[in-house]
C-alpha cells in the first residue's frame, strides 16, 4: 500500500517529519518551559471558550470527545493556536487494550503533539502507562527535564491498580526527571516531585455547576 493511500486510510505518516525514538518510530517532543498557572479546560469545551488567552487545554476526558483531532489534525491544530499551553491527546492505554492498540495510541499521541509544537503551540506531555512491560515504550518520544502532566482519574478503583499507578508514576519520575508535575485528580500518598495540584475535569464542572445554580445574595 502506498504512502498515499496510508494518508487517506486515517494514519496521518505524512504530518509531521521530526526526530523519533524507540523501535515504534516515537515522534520526540521537545521540553517546554514551566506555565505560569492556568485554569485548564477539557478539549471539549473548546469551541464554545470566549477567553482561550487564559486557559490551557487538556485531554484529560474520554476519548471518543477528542477523537476529532486525529481525524482532523490542520483543523483542531489551528483551534490549540489560540492557547498558551495544551497538553498532549491522551488516548487511553487501558491494561486489557491489546498491546498494538496500547501502542498506537502511545505513537499517535506524538505524531499530534510534535505537529503541534512544529506550529509553536507550546505542549506539555500527559504520562501515561499501563502495565509494567508498557515501560518498553510508553515513555519513548517524552521530554527529559521539563514539565510533565499525569491524571490519576480512575487508576485507584483497586489496589491493583493503585500499585500500577504508583509503580509508573515512580517510573515517570525516574526517566523523566521533571521539572514540575501538573497533577489532575487526587495525588495519592507517596507521589513525589514538584507537583502541582489541578482538580479532575468532573469535580471542576460540577464546582462550576454548583456556581451557576447558587441563588444570589439576599436582599
Amino acid at each position: 500500500m502506498s504512502l498515499e493511500a496510508l494518508q487517506r486510510n486515517g494514519h496521518h505518516l505524512g504530518l509531521i517529519d521530526c526526530e523519533t525514538t524507540g523501535k515504534h518510530d516515537i515522534s520526540v517532543l521537545k521540553p517546554e518551559r514551566p506555565p505560569e498557572r492556568l485554569i485548564w479546560i477539557g478539549f471539549n469545551s473548546v469551541l464554545t471558550d470566549s477567553n482561550r488567552g487564559a486557559h490551557g487545554v487538556h485531554f484529560f476526558i474520554d476519548d471518543y470527545l477528542f477523537e476529532r483531532t486525529w481525524n482532523d489534525p490542520k483543523r483542531y491544530a489551528a483551534l490549540l493556536r489560540a492557547y498558551p499551553a495544551v497538553l498532549t491527546a491522551d488516548f487511553s492505554m487501558f491494561t486489557d487494550y491489546p498491546k498494538a492498540v496500547q501502542i498506537y495510541n502511545h505513537w499517535r499521541k506524538h505524531q499530534l503533539g510534535a505537529y503541534w509544537q512544529s506550529l509553536g503551540v507550546r505542549v506539555y506531555p500527559s504520562i501515561c502507562w499501563s502495565d509494567h512491560d508498557s515501560y518498553d515504550w510508553c515513555f519513548d518520544g517524552e521530554p527529559v527535564g521539563g514539565v510533565i502532566a499525569v491524571s490519576s482519574v480512575g487508576t485507584q478503583k483497586s489496589k491493583e491498580a493503585r500499585q500500577l499507578f504508583m509503580d509508573g508514576y515512580r517510573e515517570a519520575l525516574v526517566r523523566l526527571k521533571p521539572e514540575k508535575v501538573l497533577f489532575f485528580g487526587d495525588v495519592p500518598d507517596g507521589c513525589d516531585g514538584n507537583i502541582e495540584r489541578y482538580d479532575a475535569f468532573y469535580k471542576a464542572v460540577n464546582a462550576r455547576r454548583t456556581a451557576v445554580d447558587s441563588p444570589g445574595p439576599q436582599r
